[in-house]
């Protein structure tokens, strides 16, 4: 008994110890990490979150347009294959939009069109938009503009705003989702997003090729707060969220209570259909019901290669060939994908857990393909 007394008492003393330093060298974000994840029965970020973080809204505006349903609206059943995909990689939301009418959707798990889940990266073309608006309102100069003219401390770089919009900025960071010891874990966790980001040393030539960094995108969004004096979330509520007719306020993740900086490289809460109104923006070259709502030339830039050599990227939207056809697409953590083909008038929208097996930080998981190809299947039934 007495063994088992001081065994307890030097475990307690070890774990308070481990604690006490944790905070004592700034490392406390990965108890708040633990807590979030492991003690609500997950193993990594999961899509309902926002309750266990700080959150803006994103307001919606008083008048929503609603998408109509396509003539043929549900009348083909998705694929065997498409089906096996969505239960076993636990889709929550699948859509297919044709000619900006709902062809098909599908919810599962308990959600519905209305459910909010976590966009993860798919918030960085989102903040890529607001640089571009922010440059159609006067408030940055072009694409070329210097970070050191918003943050001195990068006086030393020649990094531009457009270099973190297309990722390609030259940051010291490691983009890891495992480690809980990575800069990526502690931009998720921390309470001082701020301190983390300019605690980032552009380490690299800027503007000569692509690296996919979060913390890009996390500059690049303190940058258009400060350009335009506004929280992320309000910009997005009047720059988008409010023309292009959302149907629901949205939820934006912060760091702190206290701090409230909004997390721009992930962390925007919405539903499937208003997700897809941003993919429609970019398809319909800026427009929304005739109005000019994002420059044509922003919006024509950001969907084809910055650089030749990584053809897969342009500014804040991924691209890809497949089955001869060219898609953009937005992108998220755990399968969140906004795909759209202009050409054919379609966007994809694919909502859920996981992407499935595989390393899922391939640049393009064999998730998409089966989201496209069966997509398509359905399509010319």
């Amino acid at each position: 008994m007495n063994y088992l007394k001081k065994f307890l008492k030097w475990t307690l003393f070890t774990i308070a110890a481990l604690v006490l330093l944790m905070y004592i060298f700034d490392y406390g974000y990965i108890l708040r990490g633990v807590r979030v994840v492991y003690f609500t029965g997950h193993n990594t970020a999961f899509i309902d979150d926002f309750p266990y973080f700080e959150n803006d809204t994103i307001k919606k505006g008083d008048k929503t347009d609603v998408w109509p349903n396509h003539k043929d609206y549900n009348s083909v059943e998705a694929t065997n294959i498409l089906k096996r995909a969505n239960k076993d990689w636990g889709t929550v939301a699948y859509l297919i939009i044709k000619n900006d009418s709902i062809w098909f959707e599908s919810y599962y798990d308990g959600f519905d069109e209305n459910s909010k889940t976590n966009s993860f990266s798919m918030a960085k073309s989102y903040v890529s938009g607001l640089l571009g608006k922010a440059i159609m309102d006067g408030h940055i100069k072009s694409l070329d503009q210097p970070i050191s003219d918003f943050y001195p401390e990068y006086s030393y770089a020649k990094t531009t705003v457009g270099d973190l919009s297309s990722m390609a900025s030259g940051l010291d960071w490691v983009e890891h989702y495992t480690s809980p010891f990575s800069v990526t874990a502690r931009a998720n966790y921390d309470d001082d997003l701020a301190e983390t980001i300019l605690n980032q040393n552009v380490v690299k030539t800027p503007g000569v090729e692509f690296e996919y960094l979060s913390g890009s995108t996390q500059l690049l969004g303190m940058i258009i707060e400060k350009a335009t004096g506004k929280t992320l979330s309000n910009y997005l509520s009047e720059s988008f969220w409010k023309p292009l007719g959302s149907s629901d306020n949205a939820l934006w993740q912060l760091d702190d209570e206290d701090n409230k900086l909004a997390k721009a490289f992930c962390c925007i809460g919405s539903n499937a259909k208003d997700f897809a109104r941003f993919g429609k923006l970019y398809k319909d070259h800026g427009k929304w019901n005739e109005q000019q709502i994002l420059d044509s030339a922003f919006v024509a830039k950001s969907i084809v290669p910055r650089f030749p050599e990584s053809p897969e990227y342009g500014y804040g939207f991924w691209l890809k060939e497949h089955l001869g056809k060219q898609f953009f697409m937005m992108q998220g953590h755990l399968g969140q994908y906004v795909i759209v083909e202009p050409n054919d008038n379609i966007i994809i929208v694919r909502l859920g857990h996981s992407k499935g097996p595989g390393d899922p930080l391939e640049t393009y998981t064999e998730d998409i393909q089966l989201y496209i190809e069966e997509a398509y299947k359905m399509l010319n039934k």
